[in-house]
């Protein structure tokens, strides 16, 4: 509140509803909009429907402002299309086949020390590319579109692919593409294309000290 009266952001964010989603706390509608659907069209995606998406990761913050993220581009009319699909665990590779992308999310976890110039491991090249990953899947929903980071992958084949060194590290793959209705995808799939809920802050935040989950 600013001066007693609730400023447009917050009358759009407190109790909306997005997905079937709703906030305890005003948050812009965009960050309850954007969920990871599967279902996608399998309209190719355009450089000119991409690049915004990327540069939204281009100003994601970073340590030191490294930024450490690196996406590789991997179309749907690229000649390395199928190979990359192969890469994908058998339950993702069903629904990722109708993208209109895929991103590979690499991060660079050398670094050379500010002092020495010398080689050393980044404590935050995962942390700063995650954050890349967030802006871009946020420009994704408003865009219209889809963006679904995928984990379950072949990572050597991946690193293996792209001739990695071990100066880098594969997060993720992305699917990225235009929607598609819940109805072209498998009764398993559709079963699951349902917008997550999420944990209330009570089960996460700790006042002073830390308290573990019982495992």
């Amino acid at each position: 509140r600013m001066g007693g009266v609730l400023r447009e952001h917050d009358r759009r964010g407190v109790g909306m509803k997005a997905t079937g989603r709703q906030s305890a706390y005003p948050v812009e509608p965009l960050i309850l909009h954007r969920w990871s659907s599967r279902a996608f069209s399998g309209e190719p995606l355009s450089r000119e429907a991409l690049a915004p998406l990327l540069e939204a990761a281009r100003w994601a913050p970073s340590s030191g402002n490294l930024q450490p993220w690196r996406f590789v581009v991997i179309g749907r009319s690229s000649p390395r299309w199928a190979a990359w699909l192969d890469l994908l665990s058998p339950g993702n590779r069903g629904w990722a086949s109708h993208a209109g992308a895929l991103l590979v999310l690499v991060s660079r976890r050398l670094i050379p020390d500010k002092q020495t110039g010398a080689p050393r491991v980044s404590v935050s090249h995962s942390f700063d590319a995650g954050a890349a990953w967030v802006c871009l899947a946020q420009q994704a929903a408003a865009n219209g579109l889809v963006a679904h980071a995928i984990g379950g992958f072949d990572r050597d084949g991946a690193r293996l692919a792209l001739a990695l060194d071990d100066r880098h590290q594969i997060e993720v793959m992305i699917a990225v593409g235009h929607p598609a209705a819940p109805e072209t995808l498998t009764d398993e799939q559709r079963a699951r294309e349902v917008p997550n809920g999420r944990r209330p802050q009570s089960e996460w935040v700790f006042e002073e000290q830390f308290v573990p989950d019982p495992f």
